[in-house]
C-alpha cells in the first residue's frame, strides 16, 4: 500500500489479480471505466453553466469537466488522488459522482482514519460554503421568496451533510467488513499450516515409535535365543571334541544340545507366532492405525516370553548334571521376569557348556549374600535390564573367548543394582570362537540400561580380557 492508500493488485482469495493494472478482476476495471464515463459527462454538462456564470469561453468550462471527470479511473489507486480532485472543482459546482465515489473508496480503503477524516471534513466544508453561496444569490434574484435568515445555513449543511456522510459510513463498513474477511481468511490459512505441520510431527512420531518398537522387538529376540543358541555351539563344539574319547560324555552333550535346540525352535516359533497374530489384527483394522500400540504390544509379549526363557534354562543345568541328560521341567518364576534370583541357573549353564564361571553377589551393607537372596526384590525392569546384562555378558565369553574364566559380580544396593561381568584372556590360545555376531550385543545392553536412567561402560582389561559393567537406579524404573 503506497501513501495515497493504493493496495496491492490482490484477488479476493489472496493471490495475484487477474485484471489489467491496478485492477484485481476485469469486471472491477470496467465498473470503473463507466462510472469515469459517467463523472466525464457530468463535470462536462456542469461546466457549461460554471462557463456562463464566470464569465468564461464555454470550452473551458467542458475542458474543465473532461480533465476532472477521468479521474474516477484512478479511484482503487490513489483514493486519496480522486478526492483532492473533487474538493478542487467545488467551487465550479461540478463533479456530485466524482465526489461521492471518491469519498467511498478512500473510507474503504486502507488509508489512516485521521487522513479519511481532513479529507471528508474539507468536502463537507466546502460543500457548504459552496451551497450557501449559491443559494444566497438564487434568493437574491427572487424578490419574491423571502426566507428566514437561518433557512440558507440549514439547506446548506444538509446539502453537506447529506453528500458526505453516506458515502464515508458506507465505506468504512465496507472496509472494516472486508479487512475482518481478509483476517479470517489469513486465520484459516494460518491454522491449516498449523494442522498440516502437526499432522508432519505426529508422522514423525508414530515413525519413531514404530522404529523405537521394532528395535525393542529385535532385542528382546536377541536375547532370548542368542544365548540359547551361543551354548548349543559351544557344546557342539565339545561334543565333537570328546566324541571318541567319552562316549558316554559325547552321548550327554549330544542330548543336551538337541534339548536346547527343541527350545530354542518353540520360542522362535512362539515369536514369530505372536508377530503373525499381529499382522493378522491389523489387517482387520484400518492401515497403520495402531501399529505403534500393536508393536508396543508384541514387544510386550516377546518380553513376557523372554521372562520364560529362564525356566528352560534350569532345564539345561538338571540335563548336564542328570546321568542321562534328560531334561528336568522348572518352575517359571511369578511375574514378567526374569529375576536376578535366576542368576544362578544362568551361572549353572555356563559352567555346563565349560566355563569358570564365578558369581558373587553383595547385599546392602557389603556383605556376601547367596543369589537366592537377590530377588524379586527390584521392580520387574530393573531385574530384567540387569538379567540381561549378564546373560549377554556370558554369551560374549562364549562367542569370543573360549575357556576363559569369568566373575559376575553383583551389588544389591538401597537406591540402585550395580552388575559387572569380567572376564581373562582365551585359555586355550583362540580370541574367538567362530560363532556368528550381529555386533548388537552391547548395544543392546548400553540401550537397556541408558532406558532406565543408568550408565553402561564396557572396554578390554589390562589383563587382556574384556569387562562390563553396570548400574541401574531403582527410583528410575519404579
Amino acid at each position: 500500500m503506497t501513501a495515497t492508500g493504493a493496495s496491492e493488485n490482490v484477488t479476493a482469495r489472496g493471490g495475484p489479480g487477474g485484471g489489467p493494472w491496478w485492477w484485481a478482476r476485469r469486471r472491477s476495471a470496467v465498473l470503473d471505466v463507466l462510472l469515469a464515463l459517467a463523472s466525464t459527462v457530468e463535470c462536462m454538462a456542469e461546466g457549461i453553466p460554471f462557463a456562463h456564470t464566470s464569465g468564461m469561453p464555454v470550452a473551458v468550462g467542458v475542458l474543465l469537466g473532461l480533465v476532472a471527470g477521468p479521474v474516477l479511473l484512478v479511484r482503487r489507486r490513489w483514493p486519496v488522488v480522486v478526492v483532492l480532485t473533487s474538493i478542487a472543482v467545488i467551487p465550479a459546482e461540478m463533479g456530485a459522482l466524482l465526489s461521492i465515489v471518491g469519498l467511498y473508496t478512500l473510507a474503504a480503503s486502507h488509508v489512516p482514519r485521521r487522513i479519511i477524516g481532513l479529507l471528508a471534513g474539507m468536502t463537507a466544508a466546502g460543500t457548504v460554503v459552496s451551497t450557501f453561496f449559491s443559494m444566497r444569490q438564487d434568493v437574491t434574484v427572487q424578490p419574491e421568496f423571502h426566507p428566514p435568515a437561518w433557512f440558507v445555513v440549514v439547506m446548506a449543511l444538509a446539502v453537506g451533510l447529506v453528500l458526505t456522510a453516506p458515502p464515508v459510513l458506507w465505506g468504512l463498513y465496507v472496509g472494516a467488513r472486508r479487512r475482518l474477511v481478509e483476517s479470517l481468511r489469513e486465520r484459516a490459512d494460518g491454522l491449516e499450516r498449523e494442522l498440516s505441520l502437526l499432522a508432519d510431527r505426529a508422522e514423525e512420531r508414530a515413525e519413531w515409535a514404530r522404529n523405537e518398537e521394532r528395535t525393542r522387538i529385535a532385542r528382546e529376540m536377541h536375547d532370548v535365543v542368542a544365548h540359547r543358541v551361543s551354548l548349543m555351539v559351544v557344546h557342539a563344539a565339545a561334543l565333537q571334541a570328546v566324541a571318541l574319547k567319552d562316549p558316554e560324555k559325547a552321548s550327554r552333550n549330544a542330548a543336551l544340545v538337541g534339548d536346547m535346540g527343541r527350545q530354542a525352535l518353540t520360542e522362535l516359533r512362539e515369536m514369530l507366532g505372536v508377530l503373525r497374530t499381529a499382522e493378522g489384527a491389523v489387517g482387520r483394522g484400518p492401515a497403520g492405525s495402531d501399529e505403534p500400540e500393536r508393536l508396543a504390544a508384541v514387544a510386550s509379549r516377546v518380553s513376557r516370553q523372554a521372562a520364560g526363557s529362564a525356566a528352560p534354562a534350569s532345564a539345561e543345568s538338571a540335563a548336564g548334571a542328570g546321568p542321562a541328560g534328560a531334561p528336568a521341567d522348572a518352575a517359571e518364576p511369578a511375574g514378567e521376569g526374569p529375576w536376578l534370583v535366576e542368576l544362578g541357573e544362568l551361572v549353572e549353564q555356563s559352567r555346563a557348556a565349560g566355563m569358570a564361571v564365578e558369581l558373587s553377589v553383595q547385599g546392602d551393607e557389603g556383605e556376601s549374600v547367596t543369589a537366592d537372596d537377590a530377588g524379586p526384590r527390584y521392580a520387574a525392569r530393573v531385574e530384567q535390564a540387569v538379567y540381561r546384562v549378564v546373560q549377554e555378558a556370558l554369551t560374549n565369553v562364549h562367542k569370543h573367548a573360549p575357556g576363559a574364566r569369568a566373575r559376575v559380580r553383583l551389588a544389591l544396593r538401597v537406591g540402585e543394582v550395580a552388575v559387572q561381568v569380567e572376564n581373562g584372556p582365551s585359555e586355550r590360545g583362540a580370541t574367538d570362537a567362530g560363532l556368528p555376531s550381529g555386533g548388537n550385543g552391547l548395544l543392546g545392553m548400553r540401550e537397556r540400561v541408558t532406558a532406565l536412567g543408568g550408565a553402561f561402560v564396557s572396554g578390554p582389561t589390562d589383563a587382556g580380557g574384556f569387562r562390563v559393567s553396570a548400574v541401574v537406579p531403582v527410583a528410575a524404573a519404579a
